[in-house]
């Protein structure tokens, strides 16, 4: 079981590094965005974010997907492995093309959908037609960084995922300050970082270490679908934070305007970055998992699930007391213009809203487990709770009986209800069902496992 915890600490410790890099792609354009465009360019990509969300849940699903697919049957021949990576490879594509098409052409209606006016349009527009055709290079990206994690090498995948976020900080700042680019030089930053990214895991295979590579294979739809299904937690994960975020704006601009979306637009960009952490730990458990679970392993697939469950607690309690303990510093930070409305706005939103991340973590590591052990369906309903399920219900219910502090507090409430059924969930699946493969005997690779 020491193996067990020293590998356990080796993919999670990694993983959330990664992540919280890869989260400040977006923090850095928003500090950066704050002190150059003030609260309107603050609200502007608080709009944005709702459809870089998408997009960044797509990239997710089809990188988990594909790799746990490749993780499963990494053992067999050598044609499986090539046709999970390159069923995702063309997946990717085609996700790309559209994010890309939708970028040029609508743009403009999509923004004014989700809230922008006349004062923040023509800001979330350039923002959102400038990344959204950067969203080949994104998908490819996160395809392969979650191949190269399940190859056996996740320091690679945690050392482009900073490369990438430092270099989207260094460019951010270039591009607003001394190029004076405005709202296009923070999403082209954005959209040039995941390159840097994709040159640093191309190391992967000139090292010859890899055992997955681009070849002819014939495409099936019924592999592209498990691919989808595989992932499909992780894109209803973001799917969950993009519906929320835009039901969120919408009600919190009809209480407080664009001055209360910009302070809502500081509550969700803090937040990506502590939910990081967590989709960390999630990633960082799913390759253990998956591989576990396609040897038979059980008692070691047990003991990873209390690793991470106790991880995430612990993740819980020190980032909302960090949060806490610096959240005037944190709402000062984005507050360029020194507004006294947006401080009253944004501290106690922070402190209410933070509370969540004590059940929103165990959800978010939930679903990753449970797709890990080939529970897809479980890891669905997981999100979909999260997402419109509960969370729309409430918020126009709490929003409507508390006003703005009810907004922020039906967080908590949803996440608290979801983590009973997470809870039920996992128990049922970690008891019961995880019996080796598809409830097989344990295989020799299985108890060699265990005897780690």
């Amino acid at each position: 079981m020491r193996a067990q915890g020293k590998t356990f600490l080796k993919y999670v410790s990694l993983n959330v590094l990664g992540m919280i890099g890869l989260s400040c792609y977006i923090l850095a354009d928003t500090f950066f965005i704050a002190q150059a465009e003030g609260e309107a360019g603050l609200a502007a990509l608080n709009y944005c974010i709702v459809v870089f969300s998408l997009m960044q849940g797509t990239g997710l699903m089809l990188g988990i997907g594909g790799a746990t697919r490749y993780a499963v049957r990494r053992e067999q021949e050598p044609h499986e492995r090539c046709a999970a990576f390159m069923h995702t490879l063309f997946a990717g594509a085609v996700c790309g093309a559209l994010f890309g098409i939708v970028g040029v052409f609508f743009s403009a209606p999509i923004a004014a959908a989700l809230g922008a006016d006349a004062q923040t349009l023509p800001l979330a527009k350039v923002y959102l037609t400038t990344v959204l055709c950067f969203a080949p290079v994104f998908l490819a990206n996160n395809i392969l960084l979650a191949f190269v994690r399940n190859d056996g090498d996740p320091r690679l995948s945690m050392f482009a995922l900073l490369t990438s976020s430092l270099s989207n900080v260094l460019l951010d700042y270039l591009f607003l300050f001394p190029g004076g680019m405005g709202m296009f030089g923070a999403a082209f930053a954005t959209g040039l970082s995941p390159l840097l990214s994709m040159a640093v895991l191309a190391t992967h295979f000139l090292r010859r270490k890899n055992g997955f590579a681009a070849g002819k294979c014939r495409l099936h739809v019924r592999v592209i679908g498990n691919i989808f299904s595989l992932g499909f937690s992780a894109f209803v994960g973001e799917a969950a934070a993009a519906i929320s975020l835009a039901v969120f704006n919408g009600i919190v601009g009809g209480l407080a305007g664009n001055t209360g979306v910009a302070a809502y637009g500081i509550v969700a960009n803090v937040s990506i970055v502590v939910a990081s952490v967590f989709t960390g730990v999630g990633q960082g458990v799913q390759p253990l998992a998956s591989r576990l679970y396609g040897a038979g392993a059980r008692a070691p697939l047990r003991q990873i699930c209390r690793y991470a469950c106790v991880c995430t607690g612990l993740a819980a309690a020190i980032l909302y007391a960090a949060v806490f303990l610096l959240t005037g510093p944190i709402v000062a930070a984005f507050n360029a213009e020194q507004s006294e409305y947006l401080r009253q706005i944004a501290e106690p939103a922070v402190r209410i809203y933070f509370v969540g991340y004590f059940f929103a973590g165990f959800n978010l590591v939930a679903a990753a487990l449970l797709s890990a052990v080939s529970r897809p369906g479980r890891a669905m309903i997981v999100a979909l709770l999260r997402s419109c399920v509960l969370s729309v219900p409430l918020v126009f219910l709490l929003s409507s009986a508390g006003g703005l502090p009810g907004v922020w507090l039906s967080f908590p409430v949803t996440e608290g209800a979801v983590l009973c059924v997470s809870a039920v969930f996992l128990g049922q699946s970690f008891r019961r069902d995880v019996r080796g493969v598809r409830g097989g005997p344990m295989s020799r690779s299985g108890r060699e496992a265990g005897q780690s």
